[in-house]
Order: C-alpha cells, then sequence, then structure tokens
C-alpha cells in the first residue's frame, strides 16, 4: 500500500501547507486502495475516480496559490451511502430506492465538505436504512473488517469504519442512531464520535428522529476534532439544529485530564462483557489515573432502557417502508422485515411512555454528570464475530441491540460519546473505550480521548492487518 494512503488528514494537511504532498498525489493513494482492497471488504458501494482527480487538482492549485477553501481542503472522504451527495445516487442500502431519479441536493454535512474542499470519493456501504449493528444489504451485500476480512465490520457505518481503516481515505462521515459511527470503529479499531444531538445537522430527517446522529470517523481523535469543525454549522433545513459553533475542536485538545472527575462502568449495571474485552477497559481506565484524573468505579444507576429504545427504533423502522406501499415488506432484509412484524405496531401511548422512559433517562445522566465529569465503559462486550450475521453464532436474542447495550442509551440522552481504540484481544481483534461527556461537552469528550490515545502504549503490539491503519 502507498505510504500516502496511510497518512492522517492532519499529515496529509501539513504537506500540503509545506509542499512536500500533493491532493492529487494523497488521492491517487486513496483510490488505490479501493481498487486493491474493496474487493476484499466491499467498503464501497459507488467510486467516482474522474470526479476525484478533478477536485484533487483544484485543490492543489489553491494550495499552490496559498489559497486552500478550509480545514478539509484536498483531503480524501467518503460519505455513507445515507446522506444526500449532489449528483451521486443515495440508495440507502435497499432495493426500494430507483437509481434513476434527479439527485439535486446535499445533505448538511456533505455540503460542508464541499465548503472546505474536500475530494469526495464516493459512497459507503450500509445496511438497509442503516437499520442494524452490522454492515450487510440485499442489495450491496456485507462488509468485512480491516483486521479480518471474514468478520464483520460492525454498522451500520460499517463501509466508513473499514475505509478508514484500510487506508481509502483517512475520514469519512457516518450516521449514529444507536451505536453506528460507535460500533464499527469498535469492531475495526478506528476513532469515532457521536456528538452532541443537532452538532451535526441533519436533512433529510431521519426515520428515527432525534435518536439519530452524525459524525466523524477516523483513525486518530485529532482527525475527529479537525472534521468535526468541517460538519458543524447551522442548516436552516434542520429545526433542531444547533447554533453554528464558536471556535475550534481543537482548541484545548492537548490540555489533558489532569483533575477530571471520571467514572468507570464496565457495564452500566446491566451489560456483561467477554473476559478479555473487561481486562483492556479496565487497563484503559487505569490509564486515565496515571494521567492525573481521579477515576473511580461506580454505575450511573440506570436499568436498560433497550424496550423503549426498541419502540423508538422500530417504530421509525416501520415508518419508513410507508412510502414502498405494503408490498416493500417482501423486499426488504429478512431481518428488518421480521423485528417490524415483531415490533413495528406500537400506539401512540406505547411511544409516550418510551419518551418518559427516555425523558427519565436524561434526567437521571445529567445528574450524574454533576458528580462525574465523564464516564467510560466499553463500546462493545464482544470482538468482531462473522461477517453476513446479525448477531454471533448461537446468541441469545436476534436483536442487534442484545450485543450493544453501551451504545443506544446515550443515543436516547443525545449526549457526546466516542469510541477510541484501547488494544487488541490475544487473537489481534480490536476493543473499544467509549468516553461519555454531558450535553454539549464534545470538548471535553475530544480532549479525554486525545489524552488516553497520546499515552497509549498498544499500538506497538498491533496485528499486521491493523499495523498500518493505526500507525
Amino acid at each position: 500500500m502507498n505510504d500516502l494512503a496511510l497518512l492522517t488528514a492532519t499529515e496529509l494537511l501539513e504537506g500540503y501547507r509545506q509542499g512536500e504532498i500533493s491532493p492529487v498525489e494523497a488521492t491517487r493513494a486513496a483510490l488505490d486502495a479501493i481498487e486493491e482492497g474493496n474487493g476484499d471488504v466491499n467498503a464501497f458501494v459507488s467510486v467516482h475516480a474522474d470526479e476525484a482527480l478533478a477536485e484533487a487538482a483544484e485543490s492543489e492549485k489553491r494550495w499552490a496559490d496559498g489559497s486552500p477553501l478550509g480545514p478539509g481542503d484536498g483531503v480524501p472522504t467518503s460519505i455513507k451511502d445515507i446522506f444526500y451527495t449532489r449528483g451521486w445516487p443515495t440508495l440507502r442500502g435497499t432495493e426500494l430506492i430507483d437509481e434513476d431519479r434527479p439527485w439535486n441536493e446535499d445533505a448538511p454535512c456533505v455540503a460542508r465538505l464541499r465548503e472546505t474542499g474536500a475530494v469526495l470519493l464516493g459512497k459507503t456501504t450500509t445496511p438497509e436504512f442503516a437499520w442494524k449493528g452490522v454492515t450487510d444489504s440485499l442489495r450491496h451485500g456485507s462488509t468485512g473488517n480491516p483486521c479480518a476480512p471474514g468478520l464483520t465490520s460492525g454498522g451500520s457505518s460499517g463501509g466508513s469504519a473499514t475505509a478508514v481503516g484500510m487506508g481509502m481515505g483517512p475520514w469519512s462521515v457516518g450516521t449514529d442512531g444507536g451505536g453506528s459511527v460507535r460500533i464499527p470503529a469498535a469492531f475495526t479499531g478506528t476513532v469515532a464520535i457521536k456528538p452532541t444531538y443537532g452538532l451535526v445537522p441533519m436533512f433529510p430527517a431521519s426515520p428515527f428522529g432525534t435518536l439519530a446522529h452524525a459524525g466523524p470517523m477516523t483513525r486518530t481523535v485529532a482527525d475527529s476534532a479537525l472534521l468535526l469543525d468541517v460538519i458543524t454549522g447551522f442548516d436552516p433545513r434542520d429545526w433542531s439544529a444547533l447554533p453554528t459553533p464558536q471556535g475550534s475542536f481543537t482548541e484545548g485538545l492537548h490540555d489533558g485530564v489532569e483533575g477530571l472527575r471520571i467514572a468507570f462502568s464496565p457495564t452500566l449495571g446491566f451489560g456483561r462483557n467477554d473476559p478479555e474485552i473487561e481486562a483492556l477497559v479496565r487497563d484503559a481506565a487505569e490509564a486515565f489515573e496515571g494521567l492525573g484524573a481521579h477515576v473511580e468505579e461506580v454505575d450511573p444507576g440506570i436499568e436498560d432502557p433497550v424496550e423503549a429504545f426498541h419502540v423508538l427504533w422500530f417504530a421509525g423502522a416501520a415508518k419508513v417502508l410507508e412510502p414502498y406501499g405494503a408490498a416493500a415488506l417482501e423486499r426488504i432484509d429478512p431481518g428488518l422485515r421480521r423485528s417490524i412484524e415483531e415490533q413495528g405496531t406500537f400506539s401512540a401511548s406505547d411511544f409516550l411512555d418510551a419518551t418518559a422512559v427516555r425523558m427519565d433517562l436524561g434526567v437521571r445522566m445529567g445528574l450524574f454528570h454533576q458528580s462525574y465529569d465523564l464516564l467510560l465503559t466499553p463500546t462493545l462486550p464482544i470482538p468482531a464475530f462473522p461477517r453476513g450475521r446479525d448477531v454471533p453464532e448461537g446468541w441469545s436474542s436476534q436483536y442487534w441491540t442484545s450485543w450493544t447495550p453501551y451504545t443506544y442509551p446515550f443515543n436516547m440522552t443525545q449526549q457526546p460519546a466516542m469510541s477510541v481504540p484501547c488494544g487488541f484481544t490475544p487473537s489481534g481483534l480490536p476493543a473499544g473505550l467509549q468516553i461519555i461527556g454531558p450535553r454539549h461537552a464534545d470538548r471535553l469528550v475530544l480532549r479525554a480521548a486525545q489524552a488516553y490515545e497520546s499515552a497509549a502504549s498498544w499500538r506497538s503490539a498491533l496485528p499486521a492487518p491493523a499495523r498500518a491503519a493505526a500507525r
């Protein structure tokens, strides 16, 4: 693999400034990585090489003139095939959407990427309507893991995580309605943040409503902070969009965690972990003590909100199919069809009851953060399992939420939550540490993640397929 494909966005941008790297060279390296590896892992559903090279050539001219458009100018970028992208079909992993129709609009995050001069490579794979925690669909097949292509990448932003992990562009944008940037980050040894709800505007509105966030997917914390700078910004098409942030998410990134009050909850009080995963996450929590934080093992005093989450989630999944008629159920992912049939007939009263559970959860977490600045948990309780399955073989439940107990609660509360790698199991599979902050504390979450990333010693022990991705 071309070494340029392994550089971070931050490193590429510095190379552009110094005149040592060309955006065209970086884009060719990313396209070469796609050509070399996509057949094994199925990270991309469409690649637009000629357009990307033309955009890179324009970026190269801007850098030569000393007039880059913004902090992402010339960075090879992929987009999850959930976001509208002008001129390209957005198929959302389903056979129900007709490719041959006008595609005239950008989602807000795509518009921001164009404004900064990013080089758009193509669209990455997603399960149908981004409904589950792994990435496969009848339309586009399954997506493999950079560390072991026969294993799942996780989902629903699995194509983006795998693309980033394999050098197919240093960053991507994904969606997260129940863990969908954090799950694949944990499984692939990459980095992702689900920011505070509304910070990255969404349009069209997600069928999963105010559970759904958009967020950066990268190989380093610094790149996540930089990409968050790019894709935030008020958009009037999103009724719930927050005001444009003041300042940069890179400010104070290296200020450390000394004196912070950090809670560590290995199970949130209701989960259960593979011993290998729990050991790695415990080591990560202890590392924060070494960095000067005050770490206490304590549960936040919440119950598993999975039943309420199912009401909110599968009501949205059923709703997204309505425009396609009753026959649509026969043309979709069998797991999605079964879930809608079993879980998608809720009443308005059910929905309000689930919303009440959600509101109580938000109150409890808000009060919890009066005592603790941050909360650490595993991102996931298990390592990656074989691709093409919704759950591990022999699992006790058919629902993806059964193996993601630590991610979906924080979509319900809309808090910022970030997954960073925290080591590898003896068999070479990544584990993820989740760092959660109170609403609007995105900079604090990034700062803590950067402190941990800077101190982590496990990178030198990475298995060969992941070593290059993590550098």
